[in-house]
């Protein structure tokens, strides 16, 4: 982190925000919340909608628009995991760890993962197809172990049902929003 958030206090001019993102931020979002700290969540959340992702220009950006440190906003970020600081692939592949999947078998899941993609966890596939991630609860326990792929959720999985998924996605056959 050191080095990464020192700043001259300014933005990079090189990042950019569309007139429609930066409008939503500024007249729609920031307007609701008493106290423009309040307002991280759902400003960091817009950015990642239209960049895709978070990097350090886009975290400078919302902590000049909510009047907060950048370090103090870089402990939001990298506090939950839906939000990322780097590319992720088309299909954001993220296996629940928690008790329920733990006890029902997502190791097997993240390993045929692992297996069939050719990467680890908290990479991407060197087509950009995929990215792999292990988070905590999802609140799907009765799907246990799942995973959700993107917004949508895929449970209970087999070894054999993760091969399923993974030749319909590439394949086009399993229909889900593309992530961001």
């Amino acid at each position: 982190m050191a080095g990464w958030l020192e700043s001259s206090g300014s933005i990079d001019m090189a990042f950019e925000l569309s007139e429609k993102t930066d409008k939503r931020i500024r007249e729609e979002i920031l307007p609701r919340y008493p106290f423009k700290k309040s307002a991280i969540l759902p400003v960091l959340w817009a950015i990642q909608e239209e960049k895709g992702h978070l990097c350090r220009e886009a975290l400078l950006y919302a902590a000049q628009v909510v009047e907060q440190p950048p370090a103090h906003v870089y402990s939001v970020l990298t506090f939950y995991t839906m939000f990322f600081q780097q590319p992720i692939g088309r299909f954001h592949l993220q296996v629940c760890k928690t008790a329920s999947c733990e006890i029902m078998g997502c190791r097997q899941i993240t390993d045929r993962l692992r297996q069939r993609l050719g990467i680890d966890v908290g990479q991407t596939t060197a087509d950009g197809l995929f990215t792999l991630s292990q988070v905590e609860c999802l609140a799907a326990c009765e799907l246990a172990p799942m995973i959700q792929v993107n917004e949508d959720y895929y449970g209970p999985l087999t070894p054999e049902k993760v091969d399923e998924l993974l030749e319909d996605l590439k394949s086009g056959r399993q229909q889900v929003k593309p992530c961001l």
